[in-house]
């Protein structure tokens, strides 16, 4: 009785949405803050074997190398072996299902666990992997499962499916706010990344729990001695009086979009030549065959063998000391961000060795040489690195080397103008750091194609002093990657062949012209009220749709509505059902001989078989039983079965969609991918009059997007054709079918007169079964 009263209490005071927004910000909060404090733990342990075994150069290496090499196999296997749907970012899986898709086992316990440990033990090895992109998918995990146990407590909303869908857009938006305590960018990102059209009323529950997320995030690293005080991730310290003149801003536009001589050096490009490059790997693995099926039987070698080649190269007494390889990621930034400079004229100053700065100094290359080695190996290293079959995401990589791009900018500003900017008798100098910031922005918006990364970087910085480079820097960074590549998240669900529908391209103005009748499958599958239950099963045995369209008859073809395929497969199975075998196995057993004390069947009984012997138990006024024995032929079964399948079938029973989505032939290619992206919708049956000619699926409308000249075998008419018929489209055709309509109405309304009526009549098509189909729905 009390635990009643703690519930109404609960939800009568504070809402069932409010409750569980906390506790899925608590739990996302609590989870990333373990996480970043395993992954610390295990990235200083391989520093600690590193620095132990100074004294052997061969031991160090044996160290350096191994300790990653060990952690990246059992990610990989734990992931293989625990929930293979753990592996990767999460977020192209992520887009695909708060489209309306259902994936198997990516939203379950297992694949929770296989998510979590399988990337703590990815990110620890040091690898160029990053965390937001699989945070997305830990984060609707945990929204879930915890919608199932607010279910079984609660019951109400959480029931409800389309409530679960709202619950996950806003535990996507968690995922990055308490992945970098960007509560703000978060919800941006989220929005940009996962939704095509997004529910207003759901903003505020991303920020609600985002920004709870965010905040007991950081509270637990005060609470941790980590932090003084709620700070931001990397906190800057540029100036906020004029950090950067006027002119510095094309200095900015160049990280964003820049041509020099024939080849662009910008963000932009840089972000496409990533997705590029990313996708090119994973094509090339796969159509080597050989290699393919290696890599099947003996799926930890690649990783281990991509572990062991990044490892060799970022060996900090090797090439790693070109390239500050003995620095983390975390530690990357913090030096990438700093607002001193680092070089004057060329010259390396004089670093702060208590800092991180020392890796990038070194006495026989100055600061650009190791900022370009760092870009350049960095760049392909990431790209080989997030193809591997464990959990990870490709942000934090690329929003690196674009800090190390920008950066390298900076320090080229920095020795341009040594003393600043003079400007109105006043002098400014150059911040690298600034340039870093915008870099980092820059690139990751390019692979991504989102401008809410300018926002996560005010957040992660504490500062907007650079606001303005920052947007112009990633609006043209997204401008050259969006004209030259698709998204990375796009890129790997062209690549895994997910269900989801791609964005109408910029600037392929007819698309525009396409129509439905373009492009639409003629030649379907459908069944009438007249269908026989004989119809039905060759109907399941031969096609896999999920859902038949219902008409009239075929040669009225009028669409009645639509039934999913397991409601036939209900209805086949209950006129074939065991029951009624076994009753009328029954009534054979009685008209031989048997009396009507003869009760059932018992379960025993395998009527189907060859040779059926039914045991028919007959008591008697004794305590024994005497067994009956009737041998019955397969020939008498079969021709019971011949009976029941050659019935019409009986609607009654079955849950029918009286309003299917339908559009008409001259509905534009633009507006049925707008109304296929807001409703969820994977086919939509075309009708002209009432009469189904066709129906358009996602997998038709993808490849007329894409440009595909052929779908399934029907050709997709040029772009023009629609308007050459546009002419004739009120004409004859529409006219006849509105004389048809208009006979067929006559016809029921009054008497038939010769020919006419009684044409009018054969076409009513069983008039009887429609009115029971109608009285049905």
């Amino acid at each position: 009785v009390c635990a009643s009263r703690c519930q109404k209490f609960l939800i009568s005071r504070m809402g069932e949405d409010w409750i569980f927004l906390i506790l899925l910000g608590l739990l996302m909060a609590l989870v990333s803050w373990v996480m970043d404090y395993a992954i610390a733990f295990c990235q200083e342990a391989q520093k600690w074997m590193h620095g132990g075994l100074d004294s052997n150069m061969l031991l160090q290496y044996i160290a350096w190398v191994s300790y990653p090499v060990v952690l990246i196999t059992f990610s990989a296997g734990f992931t293989q072996i625990l929930a293979p749907q753990a592996v990767g970012s999460g977020i192209p899986e992520m887009k695909t299902i708060l489209r309306g898709v259902v994936l198997k086992e990516y939203l379950t316990f297992k694949t929770f666990v296989a998510k979590v440990i399988g990337l703590t033990c990815a990110l620890g090895s040091g690898m160029p992997l990053g965390k937001e992109g699989p945070f997305v998918h830990v984060a609707s995990l945990c929204a879930a499962l915890l919608s199932k146990f607010m279910a079984a407590v609660f019951g109400g909303i959480y029931m409800n499916e389309l409530r679960n869908t709202e619950m996950l857009s806003a535990a996507c938006a968690v995922g990055v706010g308490c992945c970098f305590a960007a509560p703000i960018g978060g919800v941006l990102f989220s929005i940009e990344v996962t939704s095509t059209f997004f529910a207003v009323r759901n903003y505020w529950r991303g920020f609600f729990a985002a920004t709870f997320s965010a905040f007991i995030f950081r509270v637990l690293a005060v609470w941790n001695q980590e932090e003084e005080t709620i700070t931001a991730l990397f906190k800057t310290r540029f100036r906020l009086d004029f950090p950067f003149d006027l002119q510095e801003l094309p200095a900015f536009a160049i990280l964003g979009w820049s041509r020099l001589s024939l080849c662009r050096i910008a963000c932009g490009f840089g972000g496409a030549l990533f997705v590029y490059l990313n996708r090119l790997i994973v094509e090339c693995m796969r159509k080597q065959k050989t290699i393919n099926k290696f890599l099947l039987r003996k799926r930890l070698v690649y990783p281990a063998l991509v572990t062991l080649l990044v490892s060799t190269l970022t060996f900090p007494p090797g090439f790693g000391q070109f390239m500050a390889g003995q620095l983390t990621q975390h530690e990357s930034l913090v030096a990438l961000f700093d607002n001193r400079t680092w070089c004057r004229q060329g010259v390396a100053e004089e670093f702060d060795y208590i800092s991180h700065h020392h890796a990038w100094k070194h006495p026989q290359v100055n600061v650009f040489v190791t900022l370009i080695l760092f870009i350049i190996m960095k760049f392909w290293m990431s790209a080989v690195a997030t193809t591997m079959p464990v959990p990870c995401g490709a942000f934090m990589p690329v929003f690196l080397i674009g800090a190390a791009f920008g950066r390298l900018v900076g320090e080229i500003m920095a020795t341009m103008f040594p003393d600043g900017i003079h400007e109105d008798g006043s002098v400014y100098p150059i911040v690298p750091g600034g340039y870093a910031v915008v870099g980092a922005a820059a690139l990751s918006g390019a692979v991504t194609h989102t401008v809410s990364t300018a926002v996560i970087v005010f957040e992660l910085t504490g500062q907007i002093s650079h606001i303005l480079p920052v947007m112009i820097a990633v609006i043209l960074a997204n401008a050259v990657a969006q004209a030259l590549q698709p998204s990375l998240y796009d890129s790997i669900i062209r690549i895994k062949k997910l269900p989801y529908l791609p964005e109408l391209g910029m600037g392929h103005h007819e698309k525009y012209n396409i129509r439905v009748e373009d492009i639409m499958v003629r030649d379907l599958r459908f069944i009438t009220l007249n269908s026989s239950y004989r119809d039905l099963q060759e109907m399941l045995l031969t096609g896999h749709l999920k859902t038949l369209a219902l008409v009239e008859c075929r040669d009225s073809m009028i669409l009645l509505g639509s039934i999913e395929r397991l409601q036939l497969q209900s209805l086949l199975s209950l006129q074939l059902s065991r029951q009624r075998r076994l009753e009328y196995l029954r009534q054979l057993a009685q008209d031989n001989g048997a009396h009507d004390r003869l009760p059932s069947l018992t379960s025993d009984s395998t009527p189907s078989s060859p040779c059926a012997h039914i045991h028919l138990n007959t008591p008697t006024n004794t305590s024994a039983r005497q067994v009956v024995r009737f041998l019955v032929s397969t020939q008498q079964i079969a021709e019971w079965e011949d009976q029941q399948l050659d019935q019409l079938v009986d609607f009654k029973n079955c849950k029918i969609d009286p309003a299917p989505f339908q559009l008409v032939e001259q509905t534009s290619l633009h507006k049925t991918h707008t109304i296929f992206s807001l409703l969820g919708l994977d086919h939509a049956y075309v009708t002209s009059m009432g009469r189904l000619v066709g129906v358009v699926s996602l997998k038709e409308l993808r490849k007329a997007i894409e440009g595909s000249v052929t779908v399934t075998g029907v050709k997709v008419r040029p772009p023009l054709a629609s308007f050459r018929d546009s002419g004739n489209s009120t004409s004859v055709s529409e006219v006849t079918e509105l004389h048809k309509l208009w006979s067929r109405a006559g016809g029921r309304r009054g008497p038939p007169s010769d020919g006419q009526g009684a044409r009018a009549q054969s076409s009513l098509c069983q008039a009887p079964h429609k009115k029971k189909m109608q009285f049905a729905l």
